[in-house]
């Protein structure tokens, strides 16, 4: 199905497609002065395609594509559906095929890859690697790969726990103090005191739905994604393929998602690249007012035309 959207800047067009277990969303963003580049995908995991519009707004040079992960925003996920690093990265696949055929996007593409949308292109890239030219994996909470990995592990399993007995706000106060914590995890972690929600101003009493997927099943299943490093090494001396690991320049040195992207530079033989601003560096918020979508957009051109 297709649909226009008028109020955007460019040509925008959006389509769902039919995968086992969802219907996904997608939009094709075709600029007026579109330079004749490689056409961009830019993943987010659990972050929508809505996350993206400032960016969007500044890559007016080249065709982007943003989608809403199965189970987000627009994007629907069955009840049989799956929500696996595997059933993602079957996902971006299938959005590449469809928008080949409806768009005539041919060719591997450029990927931005922000955060569990790092991990999940990682795992698109390995099985399907015509698809992706280049691909820039900016802070992929690649637990698998960390040495204090079992703590990670576990910590992250107690933050499903939680969200299953007492709800949103206790759960995601613990995923804050998660991502936030800035030293490598010991057993002393898991026996801290639980966050007050409410002095992070999340909620505190349980409205009984339990439909977030990242709490309820995203932190189950994607902290023991081991990364295909062997796939992954040959395809990129094989000159099949780029992987950038990124982190942000404002970002905590020591947190999840950074030495996420330290690890796996570690693992591909390479060094980051660093990005201005922090996890979220393409967008502007009221809790991240220093980053400059700008900015971010000038250095992504930068690393993508190395």
């Amino acid at each position: 199905m297709n649909a226009t959207n008028p109020a955007a800047t460019a040509a925008t067009t959006t389509r769902t497609l039919k995968v086992p277990g969802a219907v996904l969303t997608y939009d094709v963003h075709r600029p007026d002065a579109a330079g004749g580049h490689t056409p961009l995908f830019v993943v987010g995991n659990p972050m929508e395609a809505a996350g993206f519009a400032q960016l969007v707004a500044q890559l007016a040079d080249r065709t982007v594509i943003t989608y809403d992960p199965r189970g987000t925003d627009r994007s629907v996920l069955h009840d049989d559906g799956g929500t696996t690093v595997a059933h993602h990265a079957a996902d971006l696949h299938a959005i590449a095929e469809d928008a080949a055929a409806h768009h005539d996007l041919l060719g591997p593409v450029d990927v931005l890859g922000s955060s569990g949308g790092g991990v999940t292109a990682l795992a698109w890239a390995a099985a399907h690697p015509a698809d992706v030219r280049c691909l820039v994996s900016h802070e992929p909470p690649l637990t698998s790969l960390l040495a204090d990995r079992d703590v990670a592990v576990r910590a992250q399993a107690d933050i499903v726990a939680t969200y299953q007995r007492s709800g949103f706000g206790p759960a995601m106060a613990k995923f804050l103090q998660l991502v936030f914590a800035t030293e490598p995890l010991t057993e002393e972690y898991l026996q801290r005191p639980d966050p007050d929600p409410a002095r992070l101003g999340l909620p505190v009493e349980d409205d009984g739905r339990r439909d977030d997927l990242m709490l309820g099943r995203s932190l189950a299943s994607m902290p023991l994604w081991e990364p295909p490093l062997d796939t992954l090494r040959d395809l990129i001396g094989g000159g099949a393929l780029r992987v950038l690991p990124a982190l942000g320049a404002a970002s905590p040195p020591g947190a999840l998602a950074s030495r996420g992207a330290v690890a796996l530079a570690t693992a591909l033989g390479t060094r980051p690249v660093v990005f201005p601003g922090d996890h979220g560096g393409f967008a502007r918020s009221e809790w991240s007012p220093d980053n400059d979508p700008a900015a971010f957009a000038a250095r992504l051109r930068e690393v993508l035309a190395c």
